[in-house]
């Protein structure tokens, strides 16, 4: 069996590429293929591979203007060479789940949420003001085509994972078809509790519009409450603007700083809706509580104090005589999750490390692992009595 994965771009370690490292682990000998490589960007597991990049790859300052490229990126993944491949397996939160093996390949798509951009973050990154000149005629109508261009392209895709139920509910939404779910890993050897924590909150978190860190810093400003932002990314110096000087803005940090930091911290802050959200995990297997917008991800992730308070997504069943690990807000604004503070400041008590870290094991890589290498080898084989019995109708 000759496997390829492909992953969008490899610009950094994130989310999606601890999951594309274990898919590295589960095939060794698989090729790599990705829109664009920043070399020394992610893990050694990742570099050591043979990567193939597209077209893309050759434009000057690529891996600082990539997101402007995005119009042009339909026609890179389709060029990729995956015509030798028997399993394609995409990792793709953008345009990877279009990628096309040969006749007879199967294709499985681990899909962190359809196309952002397109749908379910739209008016965070083009919403409002942030549209100006030309963009506010040229954007809506590229974004409509890539909208049909990624439902279209869904057809090549024989099976999907989702990264949790809110993911799946979007690919119902989006392109019509179901999707079992398989949670991506937190490193609990990593993070662990250490040490008593401080007096300051936290938020680690990419500076993308829908991450809304801007919530925070201005919440946080209001408050007067020392928090600690960890990140960097297109909003960085817009978002830094709006904090006062009891909100601290750290730039990238590695993985043993953010231990330290998620260690330390009186509580977590989670502003945004998130497909998932690795780092509510990450804090909670440090034993460290979780104020959260109450949608999305963490709603999949987070022991909620008040669970009667929000919706959970369609297939999700909430765990029942857990203790909390977290708080949930649900007004998605400053001022909402100012009261969440105070409110998280008054129940504090409530809240154990022994539970949040608990709720992180659950969560561990080595379960995310052979998870997935069990579904990848049912779905091949699956794939592979249905492509005999077809043979075997057509003689």
């Amino acid at each position: 069996m000759r496997v390829a994965i492909v992953h969008d771009w490899l610009t950094g370690m994130r989310g999606g590429e601890k999951c594309l490292e274990v898919f590295c682990e589960i095939f060794p000998e698989a090729d790599l293929f990705t829109l664009l490589h920043v070399p020394g960007s992610v893990s050694p597991v990742i570099e050591g591979r043979r990567v193939v990049t597209s077209f893309l790859q050759r434009f000057p300052g690529v891996e600082r203007r990539y997101r402007h490229l995005l119009p042009l990126m339909p026609a890179a993944v389709r060029l990729l060479g995956l015509g030798g491949y028997d399993f394609i397996l995409s990792s793709s939160h953008c345009v990877a789940k279009a990628a096309r093996g040969g006749p007879g390949a199967y294709h499985l798509c681990y899909c962190y949420t359809p196309m952002r951009y397109a749908w379910s973050a739209y008016e965070a990154y083009f919403g409002g003001d942030r549209l100006r000149g030309a963009a506010r005629w040229v954007v809506p109508p590229v974004m409509k085509a890539l909208r049909r261009w990624d439902a279209g392209t869904s057809a090549g895709v024989d099976e999907f994972i989702a990264i949790s139920h809110t993911v799946a509910g979007r690919i119902r939404s989006c392109y019509g078809r179901e999707a079992e779910v398989i949670y991506p890993p937190v490193d609990t050897d990593l993070y662990h509790p250490a040490g008593e924590p401080g007096d300051y909150y936290l938020l680690v978190s990419a500076f993308a519009p829908y991450k809304r860190v801007d919530l925070a810093a201005e919440a946080f400003t209001r408050l007067g409450r020392p928090l600690k932002v960890a990140g960097t990314g297109q909003d960085f110096e817009r978002v830094r603007a709006l904090g006062g000087p009891n909100v601290e803005f750290l730039g990238w940090q590695d993985d043993a700083a953010l231990a330290r930091l998620y260690a330390g911290c009186r509580a977590f802050v989670f502003p945004g809706e998130e497909d998932f959200g690795i780092t509510p995990l990450e804090a909670q297997a440090c034993g460290r509580p979780v104020i959260a917008y109450g949608a999305g991800g963490a709603l999949e992730t987070v022991v909620g104090l008040n669970p009667e308070e929000v919706t959970f997504p369609a297939g999700f069943q909430p765990p029942a005589g857990e203790e909390p690990t977290g708080l949930f807000f649900t007004r998605p604004d400053a001022e909402g999750l100012a009261q969440a503070v105070l409110r998280f400041e008054a129940e504090e008590a409530k809240f154990r490390p022994e539970a949040a870290r608990r709720q992180a094991l659950r969560f561990g890589r080595e379960r995310f692992k052979e998870q997935a290498r069990r579904r990848f080898v049912e779905g091949f084989e699956r794939h592979q009595e249905k492509t005999a019995a077809r043979r075997t109708g057509d003689r």
